[in-house]
């Protein structure tokens, strides 16, 4: 029997592949969408029971399908989101098979396009664009193990407090689900430590206007990938508790302690580098610099902009950053959790075609790889800092799918 055939196979249905499949759908090129779960898999079984959207409502879109919502300035909950996600398929109507993985991709022999091997049996395509998004293996740090002596998870089967047991929590990780995580269990009574690295402080909220809303204005959500900061440090912001700015300092005077970065464990005891002054001096400058961009561009147009000197205050450095905690015993300092805020790696080692470096990311330009009809969507910084956004994935797919358009 012949394998079956596609013009185009999309690979995963989260938002970047069903906005790939809608720019497709408007050019009228033909194309099949494969997504190993549900639609937004992620977002329904990788995310814990309270969290909140990072960006406020109102930045909250898909190409032609705003996000319905009564408070603009508001922040969604989980399921609004999968909701979300689930009206707006219905609304494009893609060609999607759920409940399908894709085991490998290879190149076709003798001949171009591709052959992915799927649950369901082999699929040719002439194009394929990987659709994955950037969240794909969680990372957990080599040196943890069986012999920490305490319960341990990824944030990404992190649910609620209750989950954990008895005893003090080690959230290792300070980006938005670490700080997210970190406020919820001292929200609800418990002692936690939070071991704190190098992170992009920014405010909530300044001058009467949302992050998301500035970053707008300055044109820095369209910063090209060229322009891309070394360090690749996201924003670390939350929309929990109605949206505020991330003060670690904050979290400290409202008994957290924190530590500097992980550097070693063994035998249950967790030692930390002597850098926690620095990591929070290095989130400070950010933020510093962010205000002053804000400021010069209210100046330079006239904006009506009140002054905001409460969110230029800076809170002491708490006594555990004068003097630092460098050891951490589980047993001894009542350890009964550990949560490993730690972030993801892509994982593509099913695709057998040359287009992954050394370190196993994706080789391209804004999506566009060496190799005729392969291609890559939804990833951070694909082309711009917006990419991976629900309101940046849209303006990718648009350009693929020309691209796509334009080899047929």
């Amino acid at each position: 029997m012949a394998n079956e055939h596609v013009e185009t196979l999309i690979i995963g249905g989260g938002q970047a592949g069903l906005a790939m499949s809608h720019r497709l759908k408007q050019r009228g090129r033909a194309h099949l969408v494969l997504e190993r779960g549900r639609i937004g898999e992620r977002w329904r079984s990788e995310r814990w029971d309270s969290l909140r959207f990072q960006l406020p409502n109102w930045s909250v879109r898909l190409p032609d399908f705003p996000f319905p919502h009564a408070d603009p300035d508001g922040f969604a909950t989980t399921s609004e989101i999968v909701s979300y996600l689930t009206a707006y398929a219905a609304f494009i109507a893609p060609p999607i098979r759920c409940g399908v993985t894709v085991k490998s991709l290879r190149r076709r022999d003798g001949a171009s396009g591709f052959v992915a091997e799927t649950s369901d049996g082999p699929i040719e395509a002439d194009n394929v664009v990987v659709a994955t998004g950037p969240y794909q293996r969680p990372v957990i740090p080599a040196l943890a193990g069986d012999g920490i002596g305490a319960f341990q998870l990824h944030a990404s089967r992190y649910l609620n407090p209750d989950q954990l047991p008895s005893g003090a929590v080690l959230v290792v990780g300070c980006g938005p689900s670490g700080a997210q995580i970190t406020e919820e269990l001292f929200r609800a009574g418990r002692r936690v430590y939070l071991s704190i690295g190098r992170h992009a402080r920014v405010p909530r909220r300044y001058r009467g206007r949302d992050l998301i809303r500035w970053l707008s204005e300055l044109g820095l959500d369209q910063t090209p990938v060229e322009a891309r900061d070394p360090s690749r440090l996201m924003p670390v912001i939350s929309g929990a508790y109605g949206g505020h700015t991330i003060d670690f300092r904050r979290f400290a005077a409202a008994g957290v302690t924190l530590l500097g970065r992980l550097e070693a464990m063994h035998e249950g005891v967790f030692d930390f580098a002597p850098d926690l002054a620095e990591s929070l001096a290095n989130g400070d400058a950010v933020y510093a610099t962010f205000l002053a961009l804000v400021d010069a561009h209210v100046e330079r147009h006239a904006l009506e902009a009140p002054e905001d000197p409460a969110t230029r205050v800076m809170l002491p450095n708490p006594p555990c950053v004068v003097e630092p905690l460098r050891r951490l015993d589980i047993s001894a300092d009542g350890i009964g959790a550990v949560i490993w805020a730690t972030g993801y790696n892509l994982d593509f080692g099913w695709i057998d075609v040359p287009v992954l470096d050394a370190r196993g990311e994706p080789i391209h330009r804004r999506g566009v790889t060496d190799v005729p009809g392969l291609y890559f969507l939804g990833l951070q910084w694909l082309s711009r800092l917006n990419s991976s956004f629900l309101s940046g994935v849209g303006d990718d797919a648009a350009a693929l799918a020309d691209h796509i358009a334009a080899r047929a």
